[in-house]
């Protein structure tokens, strides 16, 4: 029987306030006596962006996602958490989590028990490991544990685990695709339904205190200073900020974007040889205002794709509807439908004329990229089978054009 959204609300909660007493608070006075480990610190276990809460059959996952690194420590009584229901499902938990099917194609079909710590594992599907040798990518840029032909893993019942700076990589037709999980940790956890009216479910929250001293001396893994990208993640710092900001506009991310320091987000999360910002496009055949799309992406082949961004924070639910009636909500398909005169004017064979002459690339038949919300506002496999009945278009969310620019820091 699969639990109510309320009961599986009530756990997540349960288990912020034992997060917060046992580990969080814990770790915070700790940083505060010994405030020189603050600069090493993986900033994101007390400023995350979002602390994600995957709740499986046996086993809670707990990820944080945000800046590596931070100056100071915020002081907070209110953790950015959000949760994930996969008690009922059939689906592999592991590959729930990072979003990818291990299973296909020629693997071995034998999945790894994860170990007690993993840290810098790169992990592509199949399909993955083959777009990464199209794309030239560098194994041994990077000293990590690469993993070929796999399975995936599967999470050994009453074992803790723990993940950190890990890399997966699948492909399709749109390229390909990236899950960096910069730190997860597996608990284990059991459910008692003997009773109808109330579900039960231990997890052992208090043990995570004997970590604190460990995980407030942890050094993240970092590019060396040596290499040119370690110049370049304070501007990634700052992206990371910006999107976990609410109160940050469009306009504001897209004109960080623009900045010439920063054009390298953009080149390196969208696999691109160069970005131009708000070119505008005037109809030659047609009365009709000028297209400004926020950016053209120019791909190795010579032709440009489009992209559009859209806010970090969505007002609702990504998915509406009804068991395999499921479609985008309405705030999605406004996105969309916004994107439509793009596709319409570069059809015109006039305005790719008039285009090529004044900004000299070509854009054939573009695809239509949207950026939107963050991985956790798309946590079900629904809306990525809804976006494959639009021609052309992409949907990314924030945290793939992030984990993107990272996979290419540590390869």
């Amino acid at each position: 029987m699969a639990k109510p959204a309320s009961s599986v609300s009530e756990m997540a909660s349960t288990v912020f306030k034992f997060m917060s007493k046992f580990y969080s608070f814990p770790l915070y006075q700790y940083l505060k006596e010994n405030p020189e480990l603050i600069k090493t610190f993986p900033g994101f276990l007390l400023n995350p962006d979002q602390i994600v809460l995957y709740f499986g059959k046996n086993h809670l996952a707990i990820e944080y996602t945000g800046p590596e690194h931070v100056e100071e420590i915020r002081e907070s009584s209110v953790l950015p958490i959000t949760w994930h229901d996969y008690t009922n499902k059939d689906a592999d938990f592991f590959e729930s989590i990072v979003g990818f099917t291990f299973s296909d194609g020629n693997s071995t079909g034998i999945k790894m028990h994860l170990p007690e710590f993993t840290e810098d594992l790169i992990l592509p599907t199949d399909k993955g490991f083959d777009k990464l040798l199209d794309l030239n990518w560098n194994f041994d840029a990077q000293n990590s544990m690469l993993g070929i032909n796999s399975s995936g893993f599967t999470i050994p019942e009453k074992r803790f685990g723990r993940m950190v700076n890990s890399l997966f990589f699948d492909a399709d037709e749109n390229g390909l695709k990236t899950r960096h999980i910069k730190w997860i940790d597996f608990l284990p956890l059991i459910y008692d339904e003997t009773d109808p009216e109330v579900d039960k479910f231990s997890v052992d929250i208090g043990f995570m205190k004997q970590l604190v001293p460990i995980d407030a001396k942890y050094v993240y893994p970092s590019p060396p200073k040596s290499d040119y990208k370690y110049s370049k993640l304070p501007q990634l710092n700052r992206f990371i900020e910006l999107v976990g900001n609410h109160n940050t506009t469009e306009p504001e991310i897209t004109r960080f974007l623009s900045l010439p320091e920063n054009k390298f987000i953009l080149t390196m999360g969208i696999l691109s040889n160069n970005i131009f910002d708000q070119l505008e496009c005037e109809w030659q055949s047609e009365s009709h205002p000028a297209i400004i799309p926020d950016f053209f992406v120019l791909r190795p082949n010579g032709y440009a794709d489009i992209v559009e961004f859209k806010l970090p924070t969505l007002k609702g639910g990504s998915v509406v509807g009804k068991a395999n009636r499921e479609t985008f909500s309405a705030e999605i398909n406004s996105y969309i439908s916004q994107t439509r005169n793009y596709r319409k004017y570069f059809e015109d064979p006039n305005n790719r004329s008039w285009f090529k002459n004044n900004y000299s690339f070509d854009v054939l038949y573009p695809k239509r990229i949207l950026i939107v919300g963050r991985r956790w506002h798309f946590s079900t496999s629904e809306w990525k089978e809804i976006c494959n009945d639009y021609r052309d278009l992409e949907i990314l969310t924030y945290d793939d054009v992030i984990d993107g620019v990272q996979a290419q820091f540590y390869l």
